[in-house]
């Protein structure tokens, strides 16, 4: 048996307690006086490991591994990161106030100028340790070279897909949602769409949205309604790809999210099934930054944003452990439109 098969753990069909939607994770070990099985996953924590079972090889692969980068693509598009200590500051946009219409901007002979201080509420954050631990019989491995990368490779995948699970998850439930729909039918206009959410968004937070998030299956459905039209628009606009449209909208970025995880049984889900997100965010932003969604993150004490740990429990069972720290969180909810599509 190949110990870093996927198809060793049970798919855990409940939402977890940090908002994981439902499928996403499998059944995790938490630490008890049960012991671990080979094959089977653990949360890991501080407590449980420490700088004696650090591997800066695993490390250094962890830092490089290629297969991550279009999970890590998705990630930083949903939720661009921002870096912070463990514990940090910062601000809650207040949309009003950014917006007032100005009129004691009029300083009287002899007076100061009228001081605005800002009134947008701090929050107070701490990114999370964040990990898990893989256990393997060595009987089942010494075949395998790289017995190691495939381990840490493995734990790398879910915890990705974790974070971007989380990412799309709380925008979706902090987003202004409305349902259209595109089957293809005569007179329909995804781009019509688009735009008037993005007017709506607008509105909203008085900024422009800047980004758009399609789900895999929401861009396949806007290319089919378009072709759909038999026109030459219709035809050419079903052409044109997230970099050719989203100047067309105003945007600095389109993302199609293709990535998928277990939803239920053998069955798995897109991420952003049949949906469209609208938001602000930056990519070299700052905690104070006006952005909807960042991804907090602290580098673990060797400055690397990922730390690997191989512990040998016995002569015959080792534990490979990958950690971060990080918390993704709403700053501000206002302007965030989300899409459900209706499709074929």
């Amino acid at each position: 048996m190949n110990p870093i098969n996927d198809n060793m753990i049970e798919s855990n069909p409940e939402t977890s307690a940090s908002g994981v939607r439902s499928g996403a994770t499998s059944r995790l070990h938490r630490t008890t006086s049960e012991p671990l099985r080979p094959g089977q996953i653990a949360m890991a924590n501080d407590s449980r490991f420490n700088e004696t079972f650090l591997s800066e090889p695993l490390t250094a692969y962890a830092l490089g591994w290629g297969e991550n980068e279009t999970l890590l693509a998705d990630l930083d598009f949903a939720a661009p990161q921002v870096l912070v200590p463990r514990r940090f500051e910062y601000r809650k946009a207040l949309n009003s106030e950014e917006f007032a219409n100005e009129k004691e901007d009029i300083r009287a002979i002899g007076a100061e100028f009228r001081r605005v201080e800002p009134v947008g509420e701090i929050g107070l954050g701490k990114t999370l340790n964040k990990g898990l631990t893989l256990r393997i019989d060595l009987d089942q491995a010494e075949a395998l070279p790289n017995w190691r990368q495939m381990a840490v490779a493995r734990l790398l995948r879910r915890l990705l897909r974790a974070e971007l699970n989380r990412a799309i998850n709380l925008l979706y439930s902090s987003s202004v949602s409305e349902t259209v729909s595109w089957q293809g039918a005569s007179g329909e206009d995804p781009d019509a769409d688009l735009l008037r959410v993005i007017q709506k968004s607008a509105n909203q937070s008085g900024i422009h949205p800047n980004r758009i998030l399609f789900g895999d299956s929401a861009w396949a459905a806007r290319s089919l309604s378009h072709r759909a039209q038999s026109t030459a628009g219709g035809f050419a606009s079903a052409t044109l790809s997230p970099e050719s449209l989203a100047p067309l909208l105003g945007m600095e970025g389109i993302h199609v999210c293709r990535g998928r995880y277990q939803s239920s049984g053998n069955n798995k889900s897109g991420f952003a099934e049949n949906l469209i997100l609208l938001y602000t965010a930056q990519t070299n932003q700052s905690p104070e930054d006006p952005s909807n969604i960042k991804r907090f993150v602290t580098p673990c004490p060797d400055g690397n944003l990922f730390r690997v740990y191989e512990q040998q429990i016995t002569g015959k069972i080792t534990d490979i452990t990958v950690e971060h720290y990080s918390d993704i969180v709403i700053t501000s909810s206002p302007g965030i439109c989300s899409l459900v599509i209706k499709s074929v």
